[in-house]
């Protein structure tokens, strides 16, 4: 748990969004993205958690990527921007089942799965960029979370929008995808894409031996 005081995460929200450039994203190794994230319970004014989650869309969409936890620009709230608009080829959105997922922010999320199913496919990650690795999520989720303006949703997603939502929840409690891979699927991202950037990761079992 984070020992910052409100007074504190204040001033490292403003001094971060001052600019108003994208935040520096935090690499794997840095001890804020192996901690519990503290639960948001009003640390920041209006205001200040606007200029937070403004900063954060920016980072994320600057990146680019299709989500983004605050520990990953060193904030440590449980707080996380989602959104995917990347056109994928037909093939690779039917076998993942990923389809628009628009622009939100989750305050204090859990997701539980729902059903047994799961799914497996390469991802990555802004905190350790230059890689790829096959998890094996839930194919569809339950998440609780708080909205910006305080009211608290229940939100159903399934397919590539679930697994966003648990990798990035995931951070919130310290945990990086490399925690979840299958070892031997870790590739660079040239690799990948040179190699196994098919719409499953057949080949790339059978390539690779996971």
């Amino acid at each position: 748990m984070t020992d910052y005081s409100a007074e504190q995460l204040r001033d490292l929200v403003q001094t971060l969004a001052a600019s108003g450039e994208p935040a520096s994203i935090l690499r794997i190794g840095e001890p804020v993205l192996r901690r519990q994230a503290a639960t948001f319970d009003g640390q920041l004014d209006t205001a200040d958690l606007t200029a937070l989650l403004e900063l954060m869309r920016r980072t994320m969409q600057a990146a680019p990527g299709v989500g983004l936890a605050a520990p990953q620009i060193g904030v440590p709230l449980r707080i996380a921007v989602l959104e995917d608009l990347f056109e994928a080829e037909p093939e690779i959105a039917e076998a993942r089942q990923r389809t628009p997922l628009p622009y939100f922010a989750i305050i204090n999320p859990s997701y539980r799965a729902v059903g047994e199913e799961t799914a497996a496919f390469y991802e990555g990650c802004l905190s350790f960029a230059g890689f790829q690795a096959v998890v094996e999520r839930h194919r569809s989720v339950e998440v609780d979370y708080d909205q910006p303006d305080g009211s608290h949703r229940r939100g159903s997603f399934s397919g590539w929008q679930a697994r966003i939502v648990q990798h990035e929840t995931d951070h919130l409690s310290g945990t990086i995808y490399v925690d979840k891979m299958l070892p031997r699927s870790l590739c660079g991202s040239a690799e990948y894409f040179r190699y196994w950037a098919q719409p499953t990761v057949d080949q790339a079992r059978a390539g690779l031996n996971f």
